[in-house]
């Protein structure tokens, strides 16, 4: 009897070491693969729609000197996003959120590129921070892969369509790597959004955060540590949405997929994953795969083609500028 007593209460600690390490484990790679530095690289400090370069771009008529700081609700109480938006000299002209990746902001040459592109053209564009990123809300410090930020990107949607009067047909949504994912999400949730363009986006979080644990040489099983410690850390479950997902709820409504053929940060297999994703739900796509493109790096390799397809897909979907 005593042996075994002796042999349950052995394998009982033997359960709690083990589920423990687990945890432990766990949270480790949860923290390194998705704590944010909330603050902007200092590469990209000073840098100001009115104020910015981007290396190997003719920066003519891409700076923009009249813009707004403003104060954007999220569509969660208590998190409040640091915006600039960039009026065009139109009235009434379409306008485009457009969304930085995880560690970036606002404030990173892309995203500025991006918005500078739009607005030579007649367009207007929200640049936002995301929370835990920029000058917003820290809530957690954690990115939770879209699953809450897509309520970031919205409520700057709420603030187009309510303070700026736009129809909803008259309002885009850009996002580059994981804001693309985000910017995905967030069309999947809200069936007013009008047109997506997605640059670099992963499709489904697991198969993304096994990918980085290959990358960063640890067991690709471990992506279930990873989850659990979300939960527990952060109360967040990295399951429940992701941009494959919401391919399925666009019923109909336009997009764009680019992605580089040498992304060494998300795979080019994405785009080609929510692709079929979007077809096997009925809609229509062509993925603009660019050959030699890193990540997210088409829009300052291809500046000319960028900006011609960017233009022309949102004309065509949330309306040409008068004027233009």
């Amino acid at each position: 009897m005593l042996r075994r007593h002796l042999r349950v209460w052995l394998l009982i600690a033997v359960v709690v070491v083990l589920g423990g390490a687990y945890l432990y484990v766990g949270t480790r790679i949860y923290d390194e693969l998705s704590v944010v530095h909330a603050g902007c690289d200092g590469r990209w400090q000073g840098q100001t729609p009115a104020n910015f370069s981007v290396g190997g771009v003719d920066m003519t008529g891409l700076r923009m000197p009249r813009y707004e700081d403003v104060r954007i609700p999220s569509r969660d109480p208590g998190v409040t996003l640091s915006s600039w938006f960039v009026p065009s000299a139109v009235a009434n002209a379409p306008a485009v959120v457009v969304v930085h990746g995880m560690n970036s902001c606002k404030r990173e040459a892309r995203i500025l590129l991006a918005a500078g592109l739009l607005h030579r053209h007649g367009f207007s564009a929200l640049l936002i921070d995301m929370r835990n990123h920029g000058d917003s809300t820290v809530q957690n410090g954690h990115y939770a892969g879209g699953t809450k930020e897509y309520r970031d990107v919205l409520g700057a949607w709420d603030w187009l369509v309510s303070t700026s009067g736009l129809s909803p047909h008259h309002v885009g949504l850009m996002g580059f790597s994981l804001g693309a994912a985000t910017v995905l999400i967030a069309t999947g949730e809200e069936q007013r959004v009008a047109a997506t363009w997605e640059d670099s986006s992963y499709a489904e979080v697991g198969e993304t955060i096994r990918a980085e644990l290959a990358r960063k040489g640890y067991p690709t099983w471990l992506e279930y540590a990873g989850y659990t410690a979300a939960r527990i850390e952060s109360g967040d479950d990295l399951t429940t949405l992701s941009p494959a997902g919401a391919m399925g709820k666009l019923n109909g409504r336009p997009g764009v997929i680019t992605h580089g053929t040498a992304d060494q940060r998300l795979s080019v297999t994405y785009a080609n994953e929510l692709a079929a994703d979007i077809r096997a739900a009925g809609g229509t796509v062509d993925p603009w795969i660019v050959p030699g493109s890193g990540h997210i790096d088409a829009i300052v390799g291809h500046t000319d083609e960028y900006e011609q397809r960017l233009v022309a897909f949102f004309d065509s979907t949330i309306g040409t500028p008068a004027g233009d």
